[in-house]
């Protein structure tokens, strides 16, 4: 009796575990598509929450009005000058489009000051010089090669506009979950299940290392695309916008911004006096330096956990993840380190 009874558990216990497996899959199944989404929503809420808090304390208590304050001043601020920037990025394609189905394209030929480049001159100039006057053969020779950029290239972009749009809606949607509260202490309730005692300080290091990689990695690209983007239309470089928007993908990808700067020099040095492009090279060269002073005073400031390892995380996590894991890679990178300092001082406790 006792067996039969026993057996009928286990099969009761199987059956609910399997319900309960099956109920949770579908569950993950249907979120799939908004998994990007709702992952930027609670991102943003946490690198928001302390400025929320407080806007909402100075305005006696009106979360509400906090979370429309800041929306709104973020699209003023982000999503508005970005909206410009693609919208001009977009009529400078049209108008390169035009010009070529037309066949009004055309390069300038270079001046005899290439010639006077160290090393390079000679053979930038011939191949400029060619480029100019058969412009189409020039094409047909290095057609794979084209193919293959403009390809990368238009990824990019459409990878930065879907992202922007995403960042958009996940932004109301972070409005609206500050407007209910309880993002910060609903982190700490689901930390301090998984880590017991430690869950605050592992929640304390979620919403710091958010807050880093927001000023330190996005914060950093913007300022510096923007700073390019203003030499780019002073110094009269043609499509002006496209430049800043590769600079703006290069900040995030944690690559050096002289791949963008250095054909503007050489452009400038070919059109521009000697005087005048040494200037101009000057002031990139500058603008580009400014990347290496403000990472290290925004990203990793405040934390625990060492820069390097938040550095990682975010290189990582974009290999892997594509935007989102600029975040999702630096919080696993900090939560591992936390927990791999905690388990080498394990034994010195003991002791």
């Amino acid at each position: 009796m006792k067996d039969q009874f026993s057996n009928n558990s286990v099969y009761e216990t199987t059956i609910k575990l399997l319900i309960l497996l099956i109920l949770i899959v579908w569950c993950f199944l249907i979120l799939m598509p908004f998994v990007n989404i709702l992952l930027w929503s609670l991102i943003l809420a946490m690198a928001l929450y302390p400025l929320h808090t407080k806007l909402s304390t100075k305005m006696g208590g009106k979360p509400k009005l906090a979370s429309f304050l800041i929306v709104f001043f973020a699209l003023a601020i982000i999503f508005i000058p970005s909206w410009f920037l693609f919208d001009s990025l977009l009529a400078e394609m049209k108008i390169l489009k035009t010009s070529f189905d037309s066949n009004a394209f055309s390069i300038p030929p270079p001046t005899e000051q290439v010639k006077e480049w160290p090393i390079i001159g000679d053979r930038v100039f011939d191949f400029w010089q060619n480029t100019s006057s058969n412009l189409e053969q020039t094409m047909l020779k290095y057609r794979d090669q084209l193919i293959d950029i403009g390809s990368k290239l238009f990824k990019g972009i459409f990878t930065s506009i879907s992202a922007i749009i995403q960042i958009l809606v996940s932004f109301i949607i972070a409005a609206v979950i500050l407007v209910f509260g309880g993002i910060g202490e609903s982190g700490r309730k689901f930390f301090r299940k998984l880590a017991g005692n430690r869950g605050d300080e592992f929640a304390d290091v979620t919403m710091k290392t958010v807050n880093s990689v927001v000023k330190g990695v996005l914060g950093v690209a913007l300022i510096v695309s923007i700073i390019h983007g203003i030499i780019f239309m002073i110094a009269g470089i043609p499509y002006a916008g496209l430049w800043s928007l590769l600079v703006f993908i290069l900040g995030i990808l944690q690559l050096p911004v002289i791949l963008i700067s250095l054909p503007v020099i050489i452009y400038l040095f070919a059109v521009k006096s000697t005087t005048v492009a040494i200037i101009w090279t000057v002031i990139l060269i500058v603008a580009g330096l400014s990347d290496n002073v403000l990472k290290p005073l925004l990203l990793g400031k405040g934390s625990s956990v060492p820069m390097l390892v938040i550095f990682i995380g975010v290189i990582g996590g974009f290999m892997l993840s594509g935007f989102i894991g600029l975040f999702t890679g630096a919080i696993v990178m900090s939560l591992g380190y936390m927990l791999f300092k905690g388990w080498m001082n394990s034994g010195e406790e003991v002791k």
